[in-house]
């Protein structure tokens, strides 16, 4: 059983969905500490004067160290809302598939959110859905697991049954690829080679918000997003 986990993320790009299609079970690691200047809380979207991020305020202060994700609060003073649905609809207006989706991004920043974690997961149904992908997903505040980074991690994997870990390229920096292998685990590290496709503009911005690919290519997206076909820009 091929395992991946990740934090939840706001608005994620396309390898974050890549990695949970390639996968038999996904955890959305939604108990560890959030770390600033992530993306949990941001990610970009392309507009007439290029990338554009798009943040969502959190509530932090005094409480870094000991600030799970999914306890992360909105700071909903701020009209980020209101900003955030304005920068996509304007910058995705004219983009093929936009009018088909765009009364759910619609609804959901009309929605008075208080926590950033129910955020993430609403936007991350929605566009597996979009995208096809049914891999079934848990919790990690849910498991009876503990530690902290690779421990955590090999805790999570050992829970499951996992025979395989697919991690992020990232992995490389932290995890104990022998200590998986103790295990029984296999590690893979998932190197992404972003696809290239229709944005609608002179040249091409990879890296952005998964909604990029959704607005501009639709139905094939699942396919471009898994490296299936080849979309000319």
């Amino acid at each position: 059983m091929i395992v991946s986990i990740h934090q939840p993320a706001y608005l994620p790009w396309l390898g974050y969905f890549e990695r949970i299609a390639r996968s038999d079970v996904h955890v959305v690691l939604d108990h560890v500490q959030f770390e600033k200047n992530s993306f949990v809380n941001r990610n970009r979207v392309r507009t007439a004067e290029g990338a554009c991020w798009l943040t969502v305020p959190v509530r932090t202060s005094g409480r870094f160290g000991a600030l799970p994700i999914r306890e992360l609060e909105i700071d909903g003073g701020s009209g980020w809302q209101k900003k955030h649905w304005r920068t996509i609809a304007q910058a995705y207006a004219r983009a093929p598939y936009f009018a088909e989706h765009a009364a759910f991004f619609e609804g959901v920043f009309a929605q008075p959110w208080t926590h950033l974690a129910p955020l993430c997961e609403e936007i991350a149904r929605y566009l597996l859905d979009a995208f096809g992908i049914s891999t079934p997903r848990v919790f990690s505040s849910a498991l009876p697991v503990a530690g902290a980074k690779d421990e955590l991690v090999l805790n999570i994997c050992r829970h499951l049954g996992a025979g395989t870990y697919l991690s992020g390229a990232l992995g490389r920096d932290y995890l104990r690829v022998e200590a998986f292998a103790d295990a029984g685990i296999d590690v893979v590290f998932q190197d992404y080679e972003h696809p290239v496709y229709p944005q609608g503009r002179g040249w091409f911005e990879p890296n952005l918000a998964a909604v990029d690919l959704l607005f501009h290519c639709g139905p094939a997206s699942r396919d471009i997003l898994m490296g299936r076909v080849a979309a000319e820009a």
